[in-house]
C-alpha cells in the first residue's frame, strides 16, 4: 500500500517534532513517521540543557518558549568539577540567571508532541529505505512493506538515517569514546554518598582519558555516564548481561579513584547500558538535491561534549520550517535557503564538540577543563 503526502518528515525526536510544529503555525500540513509504536514506548533519556541561542530560539518560533520554561528544572544548572580524588574544583550554583535551563527530554517531547494535530503523526512506521522517483519527487519504505511518495522528504531520522544516502555517501564514524550508562534511583534517600558528590545538577569528573558525567534527574534519580576513551572492541569485552561483572569490569579501570566516584557505578540500581559514541565528519554538507533535505544528527551527528545535539535539532526543525513557510510552492528556493543556514552553523557545532571531547579526554583532562571554566566559559 502506498500513501502521497505533500511533505513528509521522517523521525519524530525533538527536531522532527519541532518542524512539524512551526509548519503547523504557519499552516502548513506535514505528516510525521515515528518508528516507535507510541509515545509511551519507551523513556527519552535524561536531562537537556536548552540553549539561549538555539533550543530556546527554535522554542519562541514554535509559540512554545513559555510553555517550555514552566518545565525548567530549578537548580539543574549547577555544576561542579571533580578530580580524581574528589576534590571539588570548579563549583557554579544556579541562581536561576543562567542561559542554559535544564529540562526532562521526555517532558520537552511531550510539549511538542501535544502542539501539533495527533492526526498528522503516523506512528510505529520504521523507514528502512528511500529512492528517487525523478523531478523532486521521493518515495520511502517502511517495514510493514508500506510505501509513501512526497513531493517533499525531510529526514529527521537521527545517526543512522535511511533518507542521508539521497544526498550523502557519508556514514558516523566511531569517535574513540566508549559510555556506559547507570542510574542511582530514589538518591537522596538510598545514595547519600553520591547524591552529595554530583550535587544539585551537572557533575564531570576527569582525569587519563576517562571520567564521570553525572545529572540529578527531576524524579530524584542521578543518571551516570561512566566515559572512556578506548577503542571501539572494548565494549565488547563485556558481559552486560551480568551486572556484577560488567561493573567489576568498568571499575577495574577506575582503580585508585575517590570511592564516591566509584560508587556512581558500583552501587547502581538495574543494568548497566553500554553506548559508542559516534560522529559524522565536522563540515558535512552535501549538494542541493531536489526535493529532499536532512536535520538534526541525520545532518550533523557529533559527539555531545560541546551539549549542541539537541538545541541544533530543534533550531534546524525550526529554520527549515520557516523557509518552507516563506516560499510558498517553491520548495527548492526554501531547501536552498536552509541549508545555506544549516551548514556553517554545524561544522562550528561539530567543530566545538570534536575540541571538547580532545579537551576532556586528553591526557590532561581536568587540567583544561579547569583552564576552561576558569577562563569563564559556560558548561557544554
Amino acid at each position: 500500500m502506498s500513501t502521497h503526502v505533500p511533505i513528509a518528515i521522517i523521525g519524530g525526536g525533538l527536531g522532527g517534532l519541532t518542524a512539524a510544529r512551526v509548519l503547523h503555525v504557519n499552516g502548513v500540513e506535514a505528516a510525521l513517521f515515528e518508528r516507535e509504536a507510541s509515545p509511551e514506548a519507551r523513556t527519552q533519556g535524561g536531562m537537556l540543557d536548552i540553549h539561549e541561542d538555539s533550543g530556546q530560539r527554535a522554542l519562541r518560533a514554535a509559540g512554545l518558549h513559555d510553555r517550555f520554561r514552566a518545565l525548567v528544572h530549578p537548580g539543574g544548572q549547577a555544576m561542579r568539577l571533580v578530580g580524581p580524588d574528589g576534590t571539588v574544583h570548579v563549583s557554579h550554583e544556579d541562581d536561576g540567571t543562567g542561559d542554559r535551563p535544564e529540562v526532562d527530554r521526555g517532558e520537552l517531547r511531550d510539549l511538542l508532541l501535544a502542539s501539533i494535530p495527533a492526526d498528522s503523526i503516523r506512528w510505529g512506521r520504521k523507514a528502512v529505505g528511500a529512492r528517487a522517483l525523478g523531478d523532486g519527487r521521493h518515495e520511502v519504505t517502511f517495514a510493514d512493506g508500506s510505501t509513501l511518495t512526497t513531493d517533499l522528504l525531510i529526514g529527521a531520522d537521527g545517526a543512522w538515517s535511511r533518507v542521508r544516502p539521497l544526498v550523502s555517501a557519508a556514514t558516523p564514524a566511531y569517535a574513540g569514546i566508549s559510555f556506559v550508562e547507570t542510574d542511582l534511583l530514589d538518591a537522596d534517600a538510598r545514595h547519600p554518598r553520591a547524591t552529595k558528590i554530583v550535587g544539585g545538577g551537572f557533575l564531570l569528573s576527569l582525569g587519563d582519558r576517562r571520567g564521570f558525567l553525572a545529572h540529578r534527574e527531576t524524579d530524584g534519580s542521578l543518571h551516570v555516564y561512566t566515559a572512556l576513551r578506548t577503542g571501539e572492541e572494548w565494549l565488547d569485552t563485556i558481559d552486560f548481561g551480568d551486572t556484577a561483572a560488567a561493573k567489576a569490569a568498568v571499575l577495574s579501570l577506575f582503580e585508585g579513584w575517590d570511592e564516591s566516584l566509584r560508587g556512581l557505578v558500583a552501587d547502581a540500581d538495574g543494568a548497566l547500558v553500554p553506548r559508542r559514541v559516534h560522529a559524522l565528519p565536522v563540515g558535512h554538507r552535501w549538494d542541493r538535491v531536489a526535493g529532499v533535505t536532512l536535520l538534526g544528527d541525520a545532518a550533523h551527528l557529533m559527539s555531545p561534549f560541546a551539549g549542541e545535539g539537541a538545541n541544533l535539532a530543534m533550531l534546524d526543525g525550526a529554520e527549515l520550517g520557516r523557509a518552507i513557510a516563506a516560499h510558498p510552492g517553491d520548495g527548492e528556493a526554501a531547501l536552498a535557503a536552509y541549508e545555506e543556514a544549516l551548514f556553517p552553523r554545524a561544522e562550528e557545532s561539530a567543530a566545538a564538540s570534536a575540541a571538547a571531547l580532545e579537551t576532556m579526554f586528553g591526557e590532561q583532562g581536568l587540567e583544561g577543563m579547569i583552564r576552561f571554566f576558569g577562563e569563564g566559559q559556560g558548561q557544554g
